[in-house]
């Protein structure tokens, strides 16, 4: 009886194990494959499932890291654009010089620049209604500011 892809697929989804390492134990059992399960099993060359790579918080993440990298992070004045790079790019940059990055975001603000997410197939995300609501606040509080120092 000769092996087939299919049987080798089997052994290999449920012993985690090479393309090799299936055939080789479906052969020594003539294509039995409960018998070629328990042959790997008692040679200790089941291998567990890779746990991280199965996990739901890890799909969850990879989904996620997808999702940031279809949006774009845009800074813009006057309807001429400045900045135009991923999010998630945006994102670890922002992670990684915190303090700078808020000081950085707050100075395009008030220096009446503008910061809107954009899918990569040109349609706006929803959050940037907020953006420009947050924006318009800071804006007024500081020229609120700067005419009480003034005066």
């Amino acid at each position: 009886m000769g092996i087939t892809l299919e049987q080798i697929d089997i052994i290999r989804k449920r012993a985690n194990v090479n393309y090799k390492e299936a055939k080789e134990a479906l052969e020594k059992f003539d294509g039995n494959i409960v018998e070629a399960l328990a042959y790997l099993e008692e040679q200790e060359k089941i291998k567990p499932e890779r746990a991280i790579e199965n996990s739901s918080i890890f799909k969850s993440f990879k989904e996620v890291i997808g999702k940031l990298n279809d949006i774009n992070f845009i800074i813009y004045k006057d309807d001429k654009t400045v900045l135009n790079i991923s999010s998630l790019f945006a994102l670890i940059i922002g992670i990684l010089t915190l303090p700078f990055s808020i000081l950085l975001i707050l100075i395009l603000v008030i220096s009446h620049h503008k910061i809107k997410l954009e899918k990569n197939n040109g349609e706006e995300c929803s959050v940037n209604e907020k953006i420009d609501k947050i924006s318009s606040e800071v804006t007024s509080a500081t020229e609120k500011i700067v005419k009480e120092f003034k005066e």
